[in-house]
């Protein structure tokens, strides 16, 4: 199966890919609505993004792709994240004034950026991809945060390991594809539901819920797209599709003005 990522060889979404997908062919792709589109012109079987960092949070346009496309979740995963700073061979540690990389790669190593004020962070369209540009381009007095496969890639040198801001660091990753397709030991939904501005109208929703004792694991809001100071909420919840689970989100239906179920799949573990 072709597998679309957004990133470099060598890139977290990379190794997520080859997790999930075991033999499939990696597609690279610049732009993640670059990943959706090619999933939904059919010319890739699926694609893996990241949806979530445990230390930098959510990734927002990929909640907003996943709203206004067709795709489904199809699976879960989480990738224990390791990051490096890279430089080119023959440059040392005292010489790097400049650090590319993804911006929540960056946002995952506030720490040393702290403990190295001389040090400027740079925004990159990727983590790999910013190990390559140091290294292929030349750049002097700088380096990437990225995988150390990424460093194997394109030839870099490991000048720090495990420079994120705690060990505890994962990154949530989805499996998408165009079939609406639930598994049999499916256990976890995530769904889109939007909501009238009216006094308790969130409280009616999550009541629904807590009505069929239904635990909810995530739920944030994301401003809906040429409609300012509107919300959608993001949610994920503890079941599959079973009669409860089915049950609530008619009685939802009832409350929002919109319900969107963005996947049903088994839920992943941390290993």
């Amino acid at each position: 199966m072709k597998v679309a990522i957004q990133g470099e060889v060598g890139c977290f979404s990379h190794q997520a890919a080859g997790r999930i997908v075991p033999g499939s062919t990696i597609v690279p792709c610049t732009r993640s609505a670059e990943v959706f589109e090619r999933v939904i012109r059919g010319s890739v079987g699926a694609a893996v993004i990241p949806i979530e960092n445990s230390l930098a949070g959510s990734v927002a346009e990929h909640y907003d792709l996943l709203l206004a496309s067709k795709l489904f979740i199809q699976r879960e995963f989480y990738l224990r994240i390791v990051h490096n700073l890279i430089a080119a061979p023959g440059t040392a540690l005292e010489d790097i004034r400049r650090v590319f990389s993804h911006p929540v790669a960056l946002e995952q190593c506030r720490i040393f950026f702290r403990q190295n004020p001389k040090i400027e962070s740079i925004p990159f369209y990727d983590t790999a991809g910013s190990v390559r540009h140091v290294i292929k381009d030349k750049v002097p007095d700088a380096a990437g945060i990225a995988g150390r496969k990424a460093a194997t890639a394109y030839g870099g040198r490991v000048l720090l390991t495990g420079i994120e801001d705690n060990k505890q660091n994962y990154t949530r990753f989805f499996l998408l594809q165009r079939a609406y397709r639930i598994l049999p030991e499916a256990n976890k939904t995530s769904l889109a539901f939007g909501l009238r501005n009216e006094p308790g109208i969130l409280h009616k929703a999550l009541g629904v819920f807590a009505a069929y004792g239904i635990s909810l694991t995530k739920i944030e809001s994301r401003p809906i797209q040429g409609r300012p100071w509107e919300y959608v909420f993001f949610a994920d919840f503890m079941r599959g599709d079973d009669k409860v689970a089915r049950r609530a989100l008619k009685n939802l239906k009832e409350v929002a003005d919109q319900v969107k179920v963005l996947g049903i799949y088994k839920a992943a573990r941390i290993i």
